[in-house]
């Protein structure tokens, strides 16, 4: 298990082995997410745009374009962690 300690000022490292788990780098921010267990699951905010591949469809092939509302759901769902 890796801890770290609050500041007076309310900031902490996040421990390295943690980070490097995450992904993260200097200036990348994080998510705070309260789960249906209420444990708190702490999340990259950034993602990799190879994440979005296929999300979006082409308007000549005949298809319909993902509409906003849509995309928002997905992002919603993708950083609360539900299926």
């Amino acid at each position: 298990m890796h801890s770290a300690t609050m500041t007076s000022k309310g900031q902490m490292t996040v421990p390295k082995p943690i980070r490097d788990r995450l992904r993260l780098a200097a200036g990348d921010q994080v998510d705070f997410v309260v789960n249906e267990r209420g444990e708190i699951v702490v999340r990259a905010a950034t993602s990799d745009v190879k994440e979005l591949k296929g999300l979006l469809r082409s308007g000549r092939s005949g298809k319909t374009a993902v509409r906003l509302e849509d995309m928002e759901k997905a992002i919603l769902k993708a950083h609360t962690g539900t299926r």
